[in-house]
């Protein structure tokens, strides 16, 4: 088996058994990433009526001028991080669930975290 394959599919064991104990309700949402190896993803969904509610990353419209060349590295996600929590405190939402959707809690993942909860998401 390709080594990607290999990784991949561990990734996606660890997000099934994260995903089991985690539970995103209207007062509290889910906050998610997702991360390639060029961008970075977060998105907070609401799992009782399955909706995203918001969502931001390096391509949206709004950071994609920001990032040009740090899209794919923890300014890229520290950029996100405080995105998705502006956006959140403007719609009303300021505590979450963190799902780090089977990736370490490490590098960009946790640099997202960490801003977020400086700009005032709290998890």
């Amino acid at each position: 088996m390709i080594p990607i394959k290999k990784n991949r599919l561990a990734r996606l064991k660890r997000k099934k058994r994260v995903r089991k104990k985690i539970q995103g309700k209207p007062e509290r949402p889910r906050l998610t990433v997702f991360k390639s190896a060029r961008h970075i993803y977060a998105q907070i969904i609401d799992d009782t009526t399955g909706r995203t509610l918001l969502a931001a990353s390096t391509i949206s419209k709004d950071l994609k001028s920001h990032t040009k060349s740090i899209s794919g590295n923890i300014k890229g996600a520290i950029l996100v991080g405080e995105a998705i929590a502006k956006i959140g405190a403007k719609k009303g939402i300021t505590e979450v669930i963190f799902d780090r959707n089977g990736f370490l809690f490490h590098g960009r993942v946790k640099a997202l975290a960490d801003a977020a909860r400086e700009n005032g998401l709290k998890f």
